[in-house]
């Protein structure tokens, strides 16, 4: 393990390859990051339900007994409250399920477990995973991995502040307004929405009308950003809308980007209010595509940002009430659902047949003019976040530059236009602001163009240089 160091701060790929080589093992990894996070955790709050030592280390053991183990053989990795894990506790960051142990994982949790990682607890998240920003009652608040005064955002920002504190080399999150995105930028790690059901969801209850969030892979690296999507992506027949197989994006990395384009939209001809720094930071790391002959050109979308908004919010409040409406309904459990939970469900079930429709006619017609869009550009750009880290203290800014917010979640607008569509977009950090504090911004791409998007984001990495491990 010598040749290692300090484990803590070696990306997944290595860990994997020393572990695949015999150069290290489980039980060195497991004892590694239950003292990382013995030291860190007390400060960011980030991993939560930890297994018990004594369990976490007898299972790694038996890793080691084991030949010929899957791609993630024993690397440790927690998974979003929001998320199951059979017979580890699943919260959703709820009082009504602060006891909650699951029969059964999760798709894709199910898929990490076969591939050999060893699940070591859950990582926090807000109350249903409503906001970006991880406070509940249950586990308490995440700080940011840079500064414990502010929002590590959310609504992974458990996992983004695992990656970067060195807690964890791999972690999955969710992204419905931003979840993967937002916090990534807020934490300096990266983060991937893939295109909409490339990674399963649970086969239960209904399963054809709300198409608005997805799992998806965080870490510090694109390379192994990849690495965790291979494991998580993959078809499954239960479902109406699961992509089919695709190569290992892995493998696909390294392609040549050199004549792609990219459309910088900024702030969409003002339209998003930025707090000061933010625009600029952006530019100047979409700045780093020069070095690669990848173009960035100002784009503004011949579309009002604010049907996107609209569109989104109907759909949006429509899908909540739709998950929480039978929560609602009951006195005594609706006592315990936060406010911003009361007022979505609310706006949910007030809306009519018309206004879904005409919400679903606004998402086509961006649809279809976000494939014009790529007919010339090979990706587009937006900023990940529309202000640096709040403090910690808040529930959610009420006003950007000015400009007063008019819902818990106004102030994350700009992660819409991806997510509304169900296309995927990478959020990449752009570096510091003058206050210390980090900043990314999302590549998104067409539909299936998954591959593609993560090789610009490949060449940005490299062109751009590792990323440090927070203090």
């Amino acid at each position: 393990m010598a040749a290692f160091g300090k484990l803590y701060r070696l990306s997944a790929t290595m860990l994997l390859s020393g572990l695949a080589a015999g150069e290290l093992t489980a039980e060195e990894l497991m004892e590694s990051t239950l003292a990382r996070i013995e030291a860190v955790n007390p400060r960011v709050n980030a991993v939560v339900s930890l297994r018990p030592a004594s369990e976490l280390l007898a299972e790694a053991r038996g890793k080691d007994a084991e030949r010929g183990g899957g791609p993630l053989h024993g690397l440790p990795i927690a998974i979003k409250d929001l998320a199951q894990t059979k017979g580890l506790r699943t919260t959703w960051g709820s009082p009504l399920l602060a006891d909650f142990i699951p029969d059964q994982d999760d798709p894709f949790v199910a898929r990490l477990r076969a591939a050999g990682a060893i699940v070591i607890g859950k990582t926090n998240t807000p109350e249903f995973g409503l906001g970006s920003h991880s406070y509940n009652p249950v586990h308490g608040r995440t700080v940011n991995a840079w500064n414990p005064d502010v929002s590590a955002g959310g609504s992974s920002g458990g996992a983004a502040v695992a990656l970067a504190t060195g807690m964890l080399a791999l972690a999955d999150g969710s992204d419905m307004m931003g979840s993967l995105r937002n916090p990534a930028a807020w934490n300096n790690v990266y983060g991937f929405r893939p295109s909409y059901g490339l990674v399963p969801d649970n086969p239960t209850g209904e399963m054809f009308l709300h198409q608005l969030a997805t799992n998806g892979p965080m870490a510090r690296s694109v390379r192994d950003l990849a690495l965790l999507l291979d494991m998580m992506a993959g078809p499954d027949s239960r479902l109406p809308h699961s992509l089919p197989a695709q190569s290992a994006f892995s493998g696909q990395l390294e392609a040549e980007v050199r004549g792609r384009r990219i459309g910088w939209i900024g702030d969409w001809g003002g339209h998003y209010p930025m707090e000061e720094g933010v625009l600029s930071l952006c530019s100047e790391a979409l700045a780093t595509f020069s070095d690669l002959d990848v173009e960035v050109v100002t784009v503004q979308p011949d579309f009002d940002p604010s049907a996107i908004w609209q569109s989104w919010t109907t759909l949006r409040s429509w899908a909540v009430a739709a998950k929480l409406g039978a929560v609602y309904e009951n006195p005594e459990r609706r006592a315990y659902l936060k406010p911003e939970a009361i007022w979505e469900i609310e706006r949910g079930l007030a809306l009519s047949g018309q206004d879904i429709q005409k919400a679903s006619e606004i998402r086509s017609d961006w649809y279809r003019k976000l494939a014009a869009l790529f007919q010339y550009y090979d990706a587009l750009a937006l900023p990940a976040a529309q202000l640096f880290p709040f403090p910690s203290e808040w529930d959610w800014p009420r006003e950007v530059a000015g400009h007063q917010m008019e819902s818990y979640h106004h102030w994350m607008e700009v992660v819409v236009p991806a997510s509304l569509a169900g296309i995927p977009a990478l959020s990449l950090p752009a570096g510091f602001g003058t206050q210390g504090l980090p900043m990314g911004f999302q590549l998104f791409g067409p539909r299936g163009g998954d591959a593609a998007l993560l090789q610009l984001g490949q060449g940005y990495a490299r062109a751009h240089g590792e990323i440090a491990l927070a203090p």
